[in-house]
């Protein structure tokens, strides 16, 4: 959704990890009228949806991950013998042996950031004059 606080500063295309275990039916989330979607891929599918207000966030990857989270677990499961594919354009090349790139940090921040000013501080009501006293 062009224009969401949520997403302001962010560019038209962005990265971020996904989990590989997320499946949301994107025809249930656009039939709730409650809910808008804000910024999905044809690869990963659905990853920010909102309530009108703001109030409910649902963000379905993991914009938070360091540069090496997902190598991290990806080789976990490698070693215990699990089925799991190389996870799609994170290590350069698709090469499980090269670093992978940290394209996402800058939008995790902006994520977060306009999480928190936009929805938290902005719209939470807060008088100092109500301040209980402070005590040791």
């Amino acid at each position: 959704m062009e224009n969401h606080p949520l997403l302001r500063g962010f560019d038209e295309v962005f990265w971020a990890p996904h989990s590989r275990h997320t499946d949301i039916d994107p025809a249930l989330v656009e039939a709730c009228p409650r809910i808008d979607i804000l910024a999905r891929s044809e690869e990963a599918g659905l990853f920010i949806m909102a309530n009108h207000s703001g109030r409910r966030i649902f963000v379905t990857g993991h914009p938070e991950y360091d540069r090496d989270t997902l190598s991290k677990e990806y080789f976990r499961d490698v070693d215990k013998g699990l089925p799991i594919q190389v996870p799609c354009n994170y290590f350069p090349d698709d090469d499980p042996a090269k670093t992978p790139l940290y394209t996402w940090r800058g939008h995790g921040h902006l994520l977060y950031a306009n999480w928190l000013n936009y929805f938290v501080y902005q719209e939470t009501p807060y008088d100092p004059t109500n301040m209980p006293p402070h005590s040791k």
